[in-house]
């Protein structure tokens, strides 16, 4: 039993704790840690269980607590659990509640775990026990792995491992949202894997079918499981779109009839880039009485050309990816019927960054800060058991390293801090304002008591007031306004906000250059100039000719958003 004494944790079988000081053994001490260890994981995952009840629904292009009403923000990362094995990536590394505790730690509130059809609607794979899996493989290293760090595991089936995962994310409080990502166990995806559209090789429309009625059905009675998809990336030379509005409307019933609670998201056709036939070819009319979420996916290697973020000016490359999701995916959340989106895949080599990757990387973040949309980043696993051949295979794009043990790049999981809370709330009381957001570094502008303007940590921002282009940007509740001083120095708070150091203006074809005159009247563009620092400058405009492809500057630093924000 454990009894707390004043500020001592004591181990006694009794009932009551001493007023003296205890005195630990070594055995004693260990246990006294291990015990402190637990009730610390213990306090992370009790504060980290979120605040609203499931199921979810939808309102508008919101995604809502059906009981309340409120919003509820999706931040997600993928697991997969879609290749041969057939099991939840990384169990040979961790034990299964470490996984979902560094899950937790890391501020994800819901997990977008993969499956195959097969798993599902053949018993000789979903039969197999996790030793016959591995076995099977050759995969005697991960075996060994899996029977130290989850032997409790290692004589079930592949699905109840599959339940075990779904389990231990409901019991520290992360949603799961089941994605049927291809139908032969195998990675995902190109053009002739058999998997990608309906009549493939591995794709046959009534069995998918199947797969789907039985996962709804299964997973019917686990709140946590909140979301069912379609398909993952319909794709392959055999996709078109009145086969997609056939067979994935078919899909999508039968699994709201199958379990009605769930959200059910609809991948769009070219690797879920493009529902822009849907402006002309009705879907769904009913909604799935709002539980219909569509879903879009944005990698660099997305674009037909993905070394165009290397070779062509950023602002205008930036500007014309951003402009391709609002017309292939995005306008599905304006107009007169507006549903939700989910950005279920993005991410990049969290390992080796490249120059182009910062750059795709900070563009998608200002379009996902813009219009503060639900999303999932590619991927939670630090490797797989086997993938496309290779054993132990690293993935580079992955949230925790090769041991599972530790985030690979720290600093880009902060960076998305600001992304994983709410920015917008449709039945807020609070009023509308800005926030200044800073893509390359993921963080907001705040002004400090000496009014400084500095890029701050996510959970900290000053609100602004702007009413477009030539207008002053506004400190609120306050007389100030933000003015150029000049090139190379600080803007200040001022409250002379009626000359051109204070009218400020989107001066690129991104819109992310937020730019005044000085008294001299050249054009000075806000700037954090070191990535070592958080203070803000004023500098010449980088690359704001749109109509100069020779200019190659990377206008990265001087990249600030003014977000429409009503949180308070």
């Amino acid at each position: 039993m454990i009894k707390f004494c004043g500020r001592v944790c004591c181990l006694s079988p009794i009932n009551s704790c001493s007023s003296s000081k205890v005195v630990a053994s070594p055995p004693m001490e260990k246990m006294l840690l291990k015990t402190l260890q637990a009730i610390f994981l213990f306090s992370l995952l009790y504060f980290a269980i979120p605040s609203f009840s499931y199921p979810l629904s939808t309102r508008g292009r919101w995604i809502i607590d059906e009981e309340t009403g409120q919003r509820v923000k999706l931040s997600c990362v993928n697991w997969a659990s879609h290749l041969e094995p057939m099991i939840a990536e990384g169990l040979d590394k961790q034990p299964l509640s470490k996984i979902v505790a560094q899950i937790v730690q890391n501020k994800f509130n819901c997990v977008r775990l993969t499956w195959p059809t097969f798993m599902f609607t053949r018993e000789i794979f979903g039969s197999r026990t996790v030793t016959y899996s591995f076995d099977s493989l050759d995969l005697n290293e991960a075996k060994a792995g899996f029977a130290k760090n989850n032997p409790a595991l290692l004589n079930m089936t592949v699905i109840q491992v599959y339940d075990a995962v779904v389990d231990e994310l409901g019991a520290q409080g992360v949603m799961v949202l089941l994605d049927n990502h291809v139908s032969q166990p195998k990675w995902c995806c190109n053009n002739d894997d058999g998997n990608g559209f309906f009549g493939d090789t591995h794709f046959n429309p009534d069995e998918w079918v199947k797969g789907l009625v039985t996962v709804a059905t299964h997973f019917k009675h686990k709140k946590q499981v909140v979301s069912i998809s379609t398909r993952n990336e319909p794709h392959g030379a055999r996709e078109n779109e009145n086969d997609w509005l056939k067979y994935i409307g078919i899909g999508a019933r039968m699994i709201h009839r199958a379990n009605p609670h769930v959200l059910v998201p609809v991948s769009g056709i070219k690797y879920s880039r493009d529902f822009s036939f849907l402006k002309e070819k009705p879907f769904l009319s009913n909604n799935l009485d709002n539980k219909l979420v569509y879903e879009a996916h944005w990698y660099k290697f997305s674009e037909e050309h993905s070394d165009i973020w290397d070779v062509q000016p950023l602002n205008r490359v930036c500007a014309e990816s951003s402009l391709y999701m609002m017309d292939h995916s995005a306008f599905l959340t304006d107009g007169d019927n507006p549903v939700p989106l989910f950005l279920g895949e993005f991410g990049l080599n969290q390992q080796d960054l490249t120059d182009s990757e910062r750059r795709y990387m900070s563009c998608i973040k200002a379009f996902i800060a813009e219009r503060d949309f639900d999303w999932g980043l590619w991927a939670l696993q630090g490797g797989y058991y086997l993938r496309e051949g290779k054993t132990g295979t690293e993935e580079t794009f992955g949230v925790l390293n090769g041991n599972w043990d530790q985030l690979r790049n720290p600093k880009f999981i902060e960076s998305l801090h600001f992304l994983q809370g709410k920015i917008q709330d449709p039945f807020s009381n609070q009023s509308t304002s800005y926030v200044m957001y800073h893509p390359l570094s993921g963080n907001p502008v705040h002004v400090n008591g000496k009014n400084e303007l500095y890029v701050t940590n996510s959970s900290v921002w000053s609100r602004w007031s702007h009413d477009g282009n030539g207008t002053p940007i506004r400190l609120m509740d306050s007389a100030q306004c933000l003015k150029v001083v000049g090139d190379g120095l600080e803007p200040i708070l001022s409250t002379d906000c009626s000359t051109q150091q204070s009218a400020w203006s989107e001066v690129s074809h991104s819109k992310l250059q937020l730019a005044a005159k000085d008294v001299n009247g050249d054009l000075l563009c806000l700037d954090k100039k070191s990535p070592d620092s958080s203070q803000i400058l004023t500098t010449k405009c980088i690359c704001i000719e749109d109509d100069d492809s020779s200019c190659l500057d990377d206008p990265q630093s001087q990249w600030f958003k003014l977000i429409r924000t009503n949180i308070k």
